[in-house]
């Protein structure tokens, strides 16, 4: 069973005009497995900014002609998203551009803000006009006021980190310089490289940075934002140190490539781990370990190490088929169009399934039928996360307790349930081991946040769009 988050980011920066949209295009493939919602790309074109943006995957949208319609530039900021806060639409496509008396702004989010409510609510009492239901229009918005007054745009940006609470990886575009900040926990993952040709490049993971060529410099420090202008990158710290750093933990789990490193933390390393934790402290008498692709595959190998059992190909994605939990609309059919069992491998045999998670559990439900009707004896599944208890409030689509399985039930109901022999989940206290660091968030496994909790409600995921319905039926014209 899978987990969605919000989105992945990409700039880019050279010092003189190149095929921009092409480097995010690629950038944005790399990024594909972090959004399927929408994408989009923003090139600036000696100041003038040109956009594409659209519903669909990045192939879908940026077709030949699509690209070539975009002109050179000397940066550009790409992004694509599945939406933890607002619903799928074209409104909600990034990246947003702002038209204003100060200039131009061009800005991509990956994260949820756990004071988004409140902040819009002030925004819309003192005037303005919300043409999405996203939290960066929201970023966007306090940004551009705070450049009112600010005698520059890195400066109207620090201003507005003062009043953004939660979860923020940003790039932005003005006409003259790329910026990138990370809010001050570094909730989500951040980077930066650079080309052989000089191009800067920054990433909300470094796969996408060996993807256009560009070597990995460093991650970018929570709170840190960093300015590529004319005269190359300079880093501004005031508000780094503000907070204890927070990765969330489950970019190691399932968010991110198992290619990509964070923070030094190689993910696949990390995946491994966990694999031969889950073997140390839930073993289980099998003939085959087997993973859910893609991110059990790690796992799962892990596990095979650890416990001597033999890994086997148990199971076969459909490699033209998305992310079942982050694709949007129904998941229930697509189970089966997205796995396949190889019969050979588990026919007969008692079987070890490796997933990332179980959160609702229709999902896992569905892989162990496969499983059984492609002739699996026993099924012994384990899981390379601990129980989701609650809801998460920065960027994981898990907005409320209702729907999370092991809030209802033990582990040996939530085995029944699914139909598993035996049921194992990684300890809660095996996290710290399997980031390589203690500076984690793991707010959705034992409920200590970071920040202040939204009110009820206030976190959940098209709450913005709720308001609005009840206003209506409230009469009151929106």
């Amino acid at each position: 069973m899978s987990i969605g988050e919000e989105c992945g980011i990409f700039g880019v920066r050279s010092g003189d005009p190149t095929d921009a949209a092409a480097l995010c295009y690629y950038g944005l493939y790399a990024l594909q497995h972090r959004g399927q919602e929408s994408c989009g790309i923003v090139v600036n074109d000696d100041g003038l900014f040109a956009s594409r943006k659209d519903l669909g995957l990045v192939g879908e949208v940026f077709t030949e002609d699509a690209l070539a319609s975009l002109p050179k530039g000397t940066m550009a900021v790409a992004h694509t998203r599945y939406g933890t806060t607002g619903n799928t639409s074209r409104e909600n496509c990034q990246p947003i551009v702002v038209n204003h008396q100060k200039g131009r702004m061009a800005i991509a989010h990956n994260g949820n803000l756990s004071n988004a409510g409140a902040l819009r609510s002030e925004l819309e009492l003192s005037g303005a006009i919300f043409h999405t239901s996203s939290d960066t229009e929201t970023i966007a918005y306090i940004v551009t006021r705070e450049r009112l007054s600010a005698p520059s745009i890195e400066d109207a940006v620090s201003r507005a980190m003062d009043r953004l609470e939660g979860a923020y990886s940003l790039v932005l575009m003005s006409p003259r310089k790329l910026i990138c900040v990370r809010d001050p926990h570094g909730f989500r993952p951040l980077c930066f490289g650079r080309t052989a040709g000089g191009t800067w490049v920054v990433a909300s993971e470094s796969c996408a940075l060996r993807a256009v060529g560009a070597d990995l410099i460093r991650d970018v420090d929570p709170g840190e934002m960093i300015i590529f202008g004319p005269g190359g990158p300079v880093s501004r710290r005031e508000h780094c140190g503000r907070a204890p750093k927070k990765l969330c933990v489950f970019e190691y789990i399932y968010f991110a490539r198992p290619d990509s490193v964070i923070d030094g933390r190689s993910v696949h390393a990390a995946r491994v781990d966990a694999g031969r934790i889950l073997a140390k402290t839930r073993p289980a008498d099998a003939d085959v370990v087997i993973g859910v692709p893609d991110s059990g595959l790690d796992a799962a190998l892990g596990y095979s190490r650890e416990s001597g059992i033999p890994y086997g190909i148990g199971l076969i994605k459909n490699k033209y088929v998305g992310r079942t939990f982050i694709a949007p609309g129904e998941r229930r059919d697509r189970v089966r169009i997205k796995l396949s069992a190889v019969e050979e491998a588990v026919r007969g045999r008692r079987v070890v399934l490796i997933d990332d998670s179980i959160v609702r559990g229709t999902t896992g439900a569905r892989i162990l039928s496969i499983l059984r009707e492609a002739g699996a004896r026993e099924i012994h599944m384990r899981v390379s996360a601990p129980p989701f208890l609650y809801p998460c409030y920065y960027g994981t689509d898990i907005d409320s307790q209702d729907s999370l399985i092991a809030c209802r039930k033990s582990v040996d109901e939530i085995a029944a349930a699914i139909g598993a022999d035996s049921l194992g989940y990684l300890p809660l206290e095996s996290l710290p081991g399997l980031a390589g660091s203690r500076d984690i968030c793991r707010a959705c496994f034992d409920g200590v946040y970071p920040t202040a909790v939204p009110a009820e409600g206030e976190g959940r995921k098209n709450r913005f769009e709720q308001r609005l319905s009840e206003r209506e039926k409230r009469g009151i014209a929106p």
